[in-house]
């Protein structure tokens, strides 16, 4: 890869930050709606490909740290009372603690044993929502109300149900994890990320503790996950269970391999381009599924690498 200078690369970024911020203003109310929904996901999305674009571990238990991340936020606010802010730390910390723990035990495993490991995790997670019903709301779920979702900040009272504040607060939340996801995969333990998923032998032939990178690199995941749960509950008023179902963890792999593992824009262009495919096609037929497995496979084909991926393995090789 061609390398670029640290200026170019963050211009980039924020130029496109600085679009998403722009298109609040023009964007008609459905589609405003639509951008909030895909900037929160998006996160999920990286949070995901932080683990498996560069570290190489395949995870089909994410949706667990995304859903600790919805309920932690969400119970908080519905059965405690608790603030926005509050609530979405605990979200945050809840995230942080499980993926501390699944880390402990998933990381004992490595290759397809870690990935069956993470999905048996999530299974149970799963099944706890359903089990506490009473708590949970189990499959029907939990709406928090409208007064639950506005909170005071800097002396203005910001409702998080109005269209423009909700998509500047996952406006606000994307750029911060974009940028430092950025900062983390060019910094020194993000080098050492990429050295494991090339050759992990190699790297600790170097003197590097390979164990100690990767719990480190799952809670960040987690973490990042759990954020966008957070986010995801207080943002659109509704948790449930399907969030932790193993769709959940199937959904941001396929964000990422769409476009383009181990680039910190590719989560972003895989989530935009899955909804809108499937919200175009779903217009026109019931069969919509059909036409986006075409899609997908036209898109495999012409982009193995992703859509971001192969621009950068092709033309723009500085692209990170």
């Amino acid at each position: 890869m061609r390398d670029a200078s640290p200026a170019k690369i963050y211009a980039l970024h924020i130029g496109v930050v600085a679009l998403l911020f722009v298109l609040n203003f023009v964007l008609p109310d459905y589609h405003q709606g639509l951008f909030a929904r895909i900037m929160a996901l998006a996160v999920f999305a990286m949070g995901y490909n932080l683990l498996f674009g560069y570290v190489g571990l395949l995870s089909l238990g994410h949706a667990m740290f995304f859903s600790a991340g919805l309920y932690g936020a969400g119970l908080t606010v519905y059965h405690l009372g608790w603030g926005v802010p509050e609530a979405f730390a605990a979200g945050i910390a809840c995230g942080a603690l499980l993926a501390l723990v699944i880390g402990l035990l998933a990381l004992r495993t490595s290759g397809v044993a870690f990935m069956i490991v993470t999905m048996m995790f999530a299974q149970v997670f799963y099944l706890l929502i359903l089990y506490f019903a009473g708590w949970t709301g189990g499959d029907q779920g939990l709406v928090i109300q409208q007064a639950a979702r506005t909170f005071n900040l800097g002396g203005a009272s910001l409702d998080l149900t109005n269209p423009t504040v909700r998509y500047m607060s996952a406006l606000a939340l994307f750029s911060i994890v974009l940028i430092a996801t950025l900062a983390t995969v060019r910094s020194r333990f993000g080098r050492v990320l990429v050295a494991i998923r090339e050759n992990e032998e190699r790297t600790k032939m170097l003197g590097y503790d390979t164990v100690a990178n990767k719990l480190a690199a799952v809670v960040l995941s987690g973490t990042i996950c759990a954020a966008s749960g957070a986010a995801y509950a207080l943002l659109f008023g509704y948790i449930g269970s399907s969030f932790a179902s193993v769709q959940y963890s199937i959904l941001p792999l396929l964000w990422v391999l769409l476009g383009g593992a181990a680039t910190t824009l590719g989560p972003l262009i895989g989530t935009l381009f899955m909804y809108y495919v499937t919200d175009i096609t779903s217009g026109f037929t019931s069969a919509y599924l059909l036409i986006v497995g075409v899609a997908l496979i036209l898109l495999v084909l012409f982009f193995p690498k992703g859509i971001l991926g192969s621009i950068r393995q092709r033309w723009l090789g500085w692209l990170p």
